[in-house]
């Protein structure tokens, strides 16, 4: 289930537990549980019976329960099969996959370095 940069674990709110505030971590935080706040991280992996109620902004999030709430992420946001998405979803990567629910907007950008580097190109024509 884990991506290649989420292998290191930082951080877990487990499957019984409820968790209200926000949290700000380096590395990934894994959330099971019930979770009421905003959540930023480098990457963020919500399990299939999570339930979180609030922003998250990371370079990666993986959905596999349910967000009520906006989802920032650089590199990726990845809602599997059982995922749920009320809110808006701002990445450069966006995977939704079949039975996944998405409920809101999504803006997709471009990465600065390939912006600087289509500029580059464009002046030396």
């Amino acid at each position: 289930m884990f991506h290649k940069n989420t292998e290191k674990l930082e951080s877990l709110i487990g499957a019984n537990s409820t968790f209200k505030g926000d949290v700000e971590t380096k590395g990934t935080i894994r959330i099971d549980g019930t979770m009421e706040g905003n959540v930023s991280a480098d990457w963020v992996v919500v399990g299939e019976k999570a339930h979180v109620r609030g922003d998250i902004v990371s370079r990666g999030i993986i959905v596999g329960g349910r967000i009520d709430g906006n989802l920032r992420a650089k590199e990726i946001v990845e809602v599997r099969s059982k995922g749920q998405v009320f809110g808006e979803i701002h990445t450069s990567k966006l995977t939704v996959v079949e039975g996944a629910v998405f409920d809101g907007r999504s803006s997709m950008h471009r990465e600065e370095s390939n912006v600087v580097e289509l500029m580059t190109k464009e002046k030396i024509k």
